[in-house]
């Protein structure tokens, strides 16, 4: 019998992508091994959105609070994607999807940075499906530099005004959240924009985190009745 189709999947769904320095730790690998992994799972997990008739999916790629991680360690990391942002973005844009990045470039070293914006700009403006990267990303920060933005202009501004001066304007906010690696927090992510996204937790570190896993998720979601506070 053929596996039926999950009905009432969300138009944006989030990943907090947790768990790959663990999972790197537990086979004794270097950590940046973890992270390689997790990019190579990123990826697929697009491709699986994608297929299920997903819109938007953001990953939580690397916050404002990752990057006070040790400096060797930070090294790494960006060498990682000196090495391996432009595969993941080929890789995206041959799904057809149109890339976009919520986040402070400008924490981020200058050739990183350029690396990021020039990979962005290969993408078409607009798709059936579109993969937003949060680097360089805090909520917090995002809501301070909108306040900030309002306040130099003069503005007085409401929810919806408010919500156009956010790094995610134009980007309806999440309906689900998924957090990989057995923590329980949003830890910092999407603040203003997870108001009333379902969230779901799940122990399994994110480069085990597979497709069938991700589909367990949306599954879980299908089920719940979103009510928005209403009744």
């Amino acid at each position: 019998m053929a596996k039926k189709e999950i009905e009432n999947v969300p138009v944006h769904a989030a990943i907090i992508m947790d768990g790959n320095r663990r999972w790197a730790k537990k086979r004794l690998l270097l950590t940046t091994d973890g992270h390689g992994s997790g990019l190579t799972r990123m990826v697929g997990l697009a491709e699986k959105a994608k297929s299920m008739g997903i819109k938007y999916l953001t990953v939580y790629a690397l916050s404002t609070e990752n990057l006070q991680r040790p400096e060797e360690e930070l090294g790494k990391m960006f060498d990682l994607m000196r090495r391996r942002f432009n595969d993941c973005v080929e890789k995206l844009l041959a799904l057809g999807a149109a890339l976009k990045v919520i986040g402070d470039l400008s924490l981020l070293p200058d050739d990183v940075s350029r690396l990021i914006s020039d990979g962005i700009k290969k993408s078409p403006e607009s798709a059936d499906f579109t993969f937003i990267m949060a680097i360089g990303y805090g909520g917090r920060n995002e809501i301070l530099r909108a306040v900030n933005s309002a306040v130099k202009d003069g503005l007085a501004v409401g929810g919806e005004e408010f919500s156009r001066l956010l790094d995610t304007r134009g980007i309806p906010d999440p309906d689900f959240i998924i957090r990989t690696g057995g923590e329980l927090r949003l830890s910092n992510f999407l603040l203003w924009q997870a108001a009333y996204a379902e969230l779901y937790f799940t122990d399994v570190l994110f480069p085990d985190f597979t497709n069938a896993e991700f589909e367990r998720a949306i599954a879980e979601y299908s089920r719940r009745v979103r009510r928005f506070g209403r009744n």
